[in-house]
């Protein structure tokens, strides 16, 4: 760290490794057991004694067991390290278990968080929404496409409510990633929308509505996540009255299957809307978790039926009998009806279309599974 000062990148990573120490509840010290001890280890070590956290010293490289590696590192000042090889899987195991036995306890907040995942191409501005949201750079960015070191989960609150960021790194086109950790990285990625319940569809105003946006955005269309599309760089677009009616439009046609999605337009570089963003991440999430009493769907069945008969194919009628929601994220309600074959597209979006317009699911896909009724 200090034979490079100068080096603007350095320093950024210099200043994320002490917050991730005022962060962290265990530490892992790795240092090079190889190549043995380092002027940079003893720095970085004063830097730790300082933080007074539960630490482990991790001495990495170890091809094979041999206690003679772990001499020097005792001047360190933290006992003997533990032995590894992550090339080889070497003691990750004793590794892991030594990490369980320093967390603190705490009860689980995981449950209670809402998982949010930022998606979208190289360079929309991923990384600096997400350092615009919390106020900190805990994200490196770089102007450079794909220059976002690694998907870190970040736990924070915001007016009282949990949040989990998990920054995705981009999706990026598997041709262009060369390397393995990189294409690992993008795996992990797009692992995130798995694991998220909001999915934040970032598109750069300047270049706007590429296939690779609509690829992205399918992906957490596919994954029944609720959506928000946030459109970034909006400060540097030219406008006039009718800018961000054409950018919807345009939006709406080429992600109609997004219809249901809300969109911001927003500059993380100038904070323009940016705290607008975490208000419609609980909305959508909220929606998301919406449920209604069975009562409420079967009456709004029964209206939508005597407004709109379902069309009949080869002479036979689609009969809707009832109706229950079954599960949310996302919300999914099932349908027993006489015949399933019956059940045409435009009558599922009919009865989606009702069932939005009375009960929102704002930012929230909604499924209906639909199955045939069994005579008692």
């Amino acid at each position: 760290m200090s034979s490079n000062k100068n080096d603007p990148f350095t320093v950024q990573v210099y200043n994320q490794a002490k917050l991730a120490i005022d962060e962290a509840d265990v530490i892992w010290f790795v240092v090079d057991a190889r190549e043995g001890l380092h002027p940079l280890d003893q720095e970085i070590a004063e830097m730790l004694r300082k933080a007074n956290k539960p630490l482990i010293l991790v001495g990495n490289k170890v091809d094979t067991y041999d206690p003679a590696l772990a001499n020097d590192f005792y001047a360190l000042g933290f006992g003997p390290p533990l032995l590894i090889s992550a090339e080889h899987a070497l003691n990750l195991g004793d590794l892991l278990d030594q990490t369980t036995e320093k967390f603190p306890n705490q009860q689980d907040e995981v449950e209670t968080a809402i998982r949010v995942a930022l998606i979208g191409r190289p360079n929309s501005g991923k990384s600096s929404l997400l350092n615009a949201m919390l106020g900190e750079e805990r994200v490196i960015v770089s102007p450079i496409p794909g220059t976002t070191r690694d998907a870190i989960d970040t736990p924070f609150q915001y007016e009282g409510v949990n949040y989990i960021l998990v920054d995705t790194a981009g999706i990026r086109r598997k041709a262009r990633v060369e390397e393995a950790v990189e294409y690992y990285s993008v795996l992990r990625a797009l692992r995130a929308v798995e694991r998220a319940d909001v999915a934040i569809v970032v598109l750069d105003a300047t270049d706007f509505l590429t296939e690779q946006d609509k690829k992205v955005a399918g992906i957490a269309h596919e994954a029944g996540k609720a959506i928000l599309i946030v459109v970034n760089k909006w400060d540097l677009v030219e406008k006039d009255d009718r800018t961000v009616k054409v950018h919807v439009e345009k939006l709406r046609n080429e992600l109609s299957f997004l219809d249901y999605a809300p969109v911001l337009f927003i500059s993380a570089k100038t904070g323009q809307r940016v705290k607008k963003v975490l208000p419609e991440v609980f909305t959508v999430a909220n929606e998301y978790n919406k449920r209604i009493s069975t009562r409420a769907i079967n009456e709004l069945l029964r209206e939508s039926l005597l407004r709109h008969q379902p069309p009949a194919h080869k002479g036979k009628q689609l009969k809707v009998y009832y109706g229950t929601q079954i599960k949310v994220k996302p919300p999914t309600i099932q349908l027993w009806v006489n015949d399933p074959s019956l059940m045409h597209f435009s009558f599922r979006r009919f009865l989606e279309n009702q069932f939005r317009a009375n009960y929102g699911f704002t930012g929230s896909p909604l499924h209906f599974l639909v199955k045939k009724r069994t005579k008692d």
